[in-house]
């Protein structure tokens, strides 16, 4: 091996044990503190984390209500990314319910990360809760880039009969595999040495929507996380890392919205993910593509294009399961 091989993994060793520290995640609460129930305006999860928990009703009220959405956000966002869809789902008769993940908007230990498992059994425990409290109901979920690795994680390898289908916007499913070894390795390095310290999204130079008046609200709103943490960031890589390698145990009904010019997560790893997905009948999974789409597709200029995508994805499913019980 050559000497500045040596020297490198030296330093490296070094620059470790001198920081003597790593990620640093917040663990789940003690499961047996409380039982999950929904409230008015959050849920409790399964070890008894109260959850921020906004809806958004039809005009008509739930006597309208046709289908149940849950909203699953994106990274350093919160339930929020949802409010000018919402507003047109619940006029097609959907009712929308979207959360503050761990980490994010109002939940508990803003800004720090506490792990996939933990985000994941939050998932799964709010929809047993409307599948309790709407019973009959088709159940969706939505999940914007981190949201949608979320969704992934939650129902690969799991039979979930409470879940119609799932619309995976833009998902967070940039693994490791795919990319460059100078990408990890960096990532490692600063997760396991200066996990404390933080990076905003402005270092990127990246667009992610195209719609300026929705930025700006972006950057005005206290609630959007602006500066980053290393192990937070470490954290989101290692649900990325799981999505992507449980795609081909995600066996539901999915809908996948990805925009041409999506400068956040690359096309490739979510082709390839949309790829893997089983497809038991020809409408198990459908892919569509926004030739003027950023990553935010849900706030961007062409944003009603997407919802009325999702609207007819979901009725045709609707149509579909219907038929098929005749």
């Amino acid at each position: 091996m050559h000497p500045k091989i040596y020297y490198a993994i030296f330093l490296l060793c070094s620059l470790v044990m001198l920081a003597d520290c790593g990620p640093r995640f917040t663990p789940a609460r003690d499961p047996g503190l409380a039982a999950p129930q929904l409230n008015e305006a959050s849920f409790i999860s399964f070890d008894g984390t109260e959850l921020p928990l906004r809806t958004w009703l039809p005009p008509g009220g739930m006597d309208t209500v046709r289908f149940i959405l849950i909203a699953v956000h994106g990274f350093n966002d919160y339930s929020n990314f949802i409010k000018k869809s919402a507003l047109y789902f619940a006029n097609h008769n959907i009712v929308i319910y979207a959360y503050d993940q761990r980490g994010f908007g109002n939940a508990p230990v803003r800004g720090r990360w506490s792990s996939t498992r933990t985000m994941t059994m939050d998932l799964e425990t709010l929809i047993r809760l409307m599948a309790q409290k709407h019973p009959g109901l088709p159940v969706y979920l939505l999940g914007h880039s981190m949201g949608g690795a979320v969704i992934i994680q939650a129902l690969a390898s799991r039979e979930n009969s409470d879940v119609s289908g799932s619309i995976l916007v833009a998902p967070a499913v940039w693994s490791r595999a795919t990319m460059p070894f100078y990408q990890t390795w960096a990532l490692w390095l600063v997760a396991h040495t200066i996990p404390w310290y933080t990076v905003t999204g402005e270092t990127l130079g990246r667009k992610a929507c195209s719609d300026a008046e929705a930025l700006k609200e972006l950057d005005l709103d206290p609630l959007v996380i602006k500066e980053t943490r290393f192990d937070t960031i470490y954290g989101l890589q290692n649900l990325m890392d799981a999505a992507f390698a449980n795609a081909d145990r995600f066996d539901h009904k999915t809908l996948v919205l990805y925009g041409h010019h999506d400068e956040i997560i690359p096309r490739e790893p979510v082709l390839e993910v949309f790829k893997r997905f089983p497809a038991r009948a020809e409408n198990q999974k459908q892919l569509i593509l926004y030739e003027n789409g950023y990553h935010m597709l849900l706030r961007d200029l062409h944003a009603e294009d997407v919802m009325k995508d999702i609207v007819a994805w979901i009725n045709n499913n609707a149509l579909s399961s219907e038929r098929r019980n005749k």
